[in-house]
Order: structure tokens, then C-alpha cells, then sequence
């Protein structure tokens, strides 16, 4: 039985809460990732932020940039979500992927001991269904030609 230890990505890159929006921005399109998992000092896991919240706060400095307001430079302890889903490093693949369908959410930090060890995305799900599905190929015997 595979585990999300087996497949997640381990030490993903955190903000702190004081952190703000734009450096989340910043961050999110450097290196190209969706959700950024906000921690304190200890490494414990005190918030989430995703893309789409970026982007919100984005569309919403737009409106706001005639009066000075500009939700970028608020700190991430305002923004990032604070009641996660998390999961164990030891769980199924399976239980963590049921769970983000059921829950209609894109990732899981993963969390051992009370500190974030790692963050399993849908992205990581894709990779791993492509897999499993070359090595089916693979594996098939070719059909003959009629």
C-alpha cells in the first residue's frame, strides 16, 4: 500500500503569518505552485493560502487603488484559512485522495507531531494517476490489426 509519505512533497516552501499577500504572490508565481501552507516559528501549520486568494485580493486592490487601500500588503494572518483538512504521513494514498474529493479541496498539508512535514496537492494525484496509467499501457498486449 503506497502512503502520502511516499508521494508527498516534503518541506514545501511556508510563509510566516506576517508575511503578506504580495509575497505570497511573489512566491506562488516563482516557483510555481497553488497553495502555501502559512506556519509559525515552531513549524506548526497555522493557516493556508491559495491562488485563488491571491487573485481575489488582487481583483479587489483594483477596485480599491483610488483610495490608497491595497489588500496585498495585508499580512497572511488576515487571509489564510485557518480550519484545515490535514492528514498524516502515514495514511493511504487512497484515504488522502477520497478525503480531497470529498471535501472538494485541491491539497492536504501533511502533519506529523504537530509541525508541517509536507503538502500533497491534486497536481501530485495527476502525476500519479499518469504514471499508473503508462505502466498500464505498458503492461497491455497491443492489439492486432484487423
Amino acid at each position: 500500500m503506497f502512503i502520502v509519505d511516499d508521494m508527498m512533497t516534503r518541506h514545501p516552501h511556508t510563509l510566516s503569518p506576517e508575511h503578506t499577500l504580495a509575497d505570497a504572490h511573489t512566491l506562488m508565481s516563482a516557483e510555481r505552485f497553488r497553495h502555501l501552507p502559512v506556519v509559525d516559528d515552531a513549524q506548526r501549520l497555522v493557516g493556508l493560502v491559495t491562488q485563488r486568494d491571491v487573485l481575489s485580493a488582487q481583483a479587489s486592490s483594483l477596485g480599491k487603488a483610488t483610495n490608497g487601500d491595497n489588500e496585498m500588503n495585508t499580512p497572511l494572518s488576515h487571509f489564510a484559512h485557518r480550519q484545515l483538512v490535514t492528514v498524516d504521513p502515514q495514511a493511504s494514498l487512497r484515504a488522502a485522495a477520497l478525503t480531497m474529493l470529498e471535501r472538494k479541496i485541491g491539497c492536504l498539508p501533511v502533519i506529523k507531531n504537530q509541525k508541517l512535514v509536507g503538502i500533497i496537492t491534486d497536481s501530485d494525484f495527476v502525476a500519479i494517476a499518469s504514471t499508473l496509467l503508462e505502466i498500464q499501457e505498458e503492461t497491455e498486449p497491443m492489439e492486432a490489426d484487423e
